[in-house]
């Protein structure tokens, strides 16, 4: 098996995870899913996000997470393992790791765990994608040694 992770950072590296841990967390994940592959984890500011979340989920606001599934024409399917992006705000993790009571390692491991899985091609959209992406969220998560994130405190 091999796992190819990248990792780009647009802001100073303060109060986010290193990159070790975040290429670690998201090779487990793919792990768990798929035998090769490639993705990138570009970590951004409030700015990038909220632009790319306005282009291309038509929400003029930041988000925490959005992922960019590579579009794989089938002729190469087989040669290829890019998966695609995933993009963090680092801003609105961290916050939202404060509101939530969470510690901030756990709750940037669940947001690489979430990108990833989009990758992979899994969603949250109806009732019935929720009920095949959660499950595997909380156990890859309690792989990793963390609490499961839709459990309330």
């Amino acid at each position: 098996m091999m796992y190819q992770v990248t990792v780009q950072r647009t802001i100073p590296k303060n109060r986010m995870p290193s990159t070790k841990d975040l290429k670690h967390w998201a090779k487990t994940t793919l792990k768990y899913l798929k035998k090769n592959a490639e993705l990138n984890i570009r970590i951004v500011d409030t700015q990038e996000i909220t632009a790319l979340n306005s282009e291309y989920r038509h929400k003029n606001k930041p988000t925490n997470v959005l992922s960019f599934p590579f579009d794989m024409p089938d002729e190469i399917e087989d040669e290829l393992v890019f998966l695609g992006d995933i993009i963090i705000c680092a801003e609105v993790v961290n916050s939202e790791a404060l509101a939530q009571a969470k510690s901030l390692e756990a709750h940037w491991a669940h947001m690489v765990v979430h990108g990833t899985l989009h990758l992979l091609g899994y969603d949250h959209e109806t009732e019935e994608d929720v009920e095949q992406m959660e499950p595997k969220e909380i156990a890859i998560l309690e792989i990793l040694g963390f609490p499961n994130p839709y459990k309330e405190k």
